[in-house]
């Protein structure tokens, strides 16, 4: 027992001894350790400061160079500023002088002026005193021829007109006695001029799908019923209406010729209700014609409540919804002018749409752009003016009003509105075959035709027939009388011949009408 103890004790401090050894030999190596990292830290520290000075050495070299060229760039900059500096006070220099030159001859030329304006007064007061002296010497003439005659200047003035008008009229009636005797001579010759001519008149195919209708009948008979006896319902048809209603061999149909659509239109439905009707007669015929008239405005109305209705413009004035409906029957260089109307206005709220617009008021300005072809009554002024006033007087915003106005440069834009109507009227009407311009002149030259005839004192009706070849004239009985009425179509041809431009020869015709009118009560 006591040597496993002692055992025990001998095993406890061997443990303890080799514990205190490690310790010494480790304590021993951190030592070397630590000398080895202060020497390797030492060398370190040595090469990063030489380092650090060839480093320093590097950039104040770097810095010195920099430092030349800006320098020489600065006085390259400075060199060229006063270069300029002083070019600039060279050109004062000369324009000093250049001003002080034409100063010099402005003061010769003032002074001239007020010479010659001296001169000219004294000599308006030497003519003010010898006109005075002729006035004077004129009236004492005139009295002397007043004593002598027995008349006053006045009656003699009056008796002398007369005499010269009396005479010139007779001279004028003897003249044209000559001019027609003179054209029938001529008359072989004046034709070959006729023919020749017609090459202005290429546009008549393409005008005649805009400018006719065809009315379809169930049998050849009611041809001769719309005829009437001696042809007094057609001439009552065309009297009221303004259509030439051509009846031919066609089977089955009747043309109606006009370059007016809304006449066109109101001729075809009335011809229709007096078929189904059966009573055909000049007063049931003047009685259909009021109704269709009327009947043509209110669908006129209406197609343009559908349009703005279609493309989702709200409150717009009922005026200008009028003047929507009344585009369907009016073509623009033979292209429907409310199609290309709508077509503007979906292509302006596209575009405007894309570009962050408001679509609603671009579709509002594109509908209403060319709503200045379409007046009640003609004017002189350019449709898109026209377009803006009736914009502006029925209550549209600016920006609308300005685009109508300035899509064909009359005036100027102040919104990006008015640049997307331009452009889209000028896509609408640029496609292969959208306009014919030969159509619009041809219709222009039937309006003017027939606004020459209202232009003269009596004139009930006007209506251009034959492609622009007949003015036909309907007076009233009461304002014009049969000399009277030879006397009209003779001015009404002169008035044709010096303001207007045609192929071919127009002929007047006038026509008087007596009626006698009573009711039984």
């Amino acid at each position: 027992m006591d040597n496993i103890f002692t055992l025990i004790i001998a095993v406890a401090i061997g443990l303890v001894i080799g514990y205190i050894i490690a310790k010494l030999l480790e304590r021993n190596n951190a030592s070397r350790v630590i000398k080895s990292a202060k020497k390797s830290a030492s060398s370190i520290i040595k090469e990063a400061k030489v380092e650090a000075e060839s480093i320093k050495k590097d950039k104040i070299l770097q810095a010195k160079e920099k430092f030349l060229e800006l320098k020489t760039e600065h006085e390259k900059v400075i060199l060229n500023r006063d270069k300029k500096i002083s070019e600039v006070e060279k050109r004062v220099r000369d324009k000093e002088a250049q001003v002080s030159s034409e100063l010099a001859k402005q003061k010769k030329l003032n002074s001239q002026i007020e010479n010659k304006a001296k001169e000219y007064e004294e000599r308006m007061e030497y003519m003010e005193k010898k006109q005075s002296e002729l006035d004077k010497l004129h009236r004492s003439q005139i009295e002397q021829l007043e004593v002598i005659s027995s008349l006053s200047a006045e009656d003699a003035k009056a008796q002398l007109i007369e005499s010269l008008r009396s005479e010139a009229k007779t001279d004028a009636m003897g003249f044209i006695q000559s001019s027609l005797e003179e054209a029938k001579l001529t008359a072989q010759q004046e034709a070959k001029k006729i023919i020749i001519n017609t090459i202005q008149r290429i546009g008549t195919e393409e005008a005649i799908e805009n400018c006719v209708s065809v009315f379809n009948l169930e049998s050849d008979d009611v041809k001769g019923r719309i005829i009437g006896r001696e042809g007094r319902n057609i001439r009552a048809i065309e009297a009221a209406t303004g259509v030439e209603i051509i009846v031919d061999d066609t089977p089955e149909a009747i043309i109606l010729s006009c370059f007016d659509s809304v006449r066109r239109e109101i001729a075809r439905l009335s011809l229709h209700k007096l078929v189904t009707d059966g009573r055909i007669h000049p007063a049931r015929i003047e009685e259909i014609v009021k109704k269709t008239t009327k009947q043509i405005e209110e669908e006129i109305i209406e197609v343009g409540k559908r349009t703005v209705i279609d493309l989702g413009i709200h409150g717009l004035h009922p005026e200008l919804i009028k003047s929507v409906g009344r585009m369907k029957y009016r073509s623009s260089y033979g292209q429907n002018l409310l199609h290309h109307s709508r077509e503007v206005a979906k292509l302006c709220g596209v575009m405007a749409s894309e570009l962050g617009l408001n679509p609603k008021l671009a579709k509002r300005a594109g509908l209403l752009h060319d709503i200045g072809k379409v007046p009640e009554a003609e004017t002189e002024m350019p449709h898109a003016l026209l377009g803006m006033q009736w914009a502006e007087k029925y209550g549209e915003k600016p920006e609308v009003c300005n685009a109508i106005g300035a899509h064909h440069d009359e005036i100027e834009m102040n919104n990006l509105l008015s640049p997307i109507v331009q452009v889209c009227d000028a896509i609408s009407g640029a496609r292969p075959g959208a306009r014919r311009q030969v159509l619009d002149s041809y219709i222009q030259r039937l309006k003017d035709l027939e606004a020459i005839a209202f232009g003269f004192n009596g004139v009930n009706k006007a209506y251009a027939i034959q492609a622009g070849r007949e003015l036909r004239v309907m007076v009233e009985s009461e304002k014009v009388s049969d000399e009277k009425a030879a006397q009209l179509s003779f001015e009404i041809t002169q008035k044709i011949q010096t303001d207007m431009t045609y192929p071919g020869q127009v002929k007047v015709t006038v026509i008087r009408e007596t009626r006698a009118v009573n009711i039984a009560k």
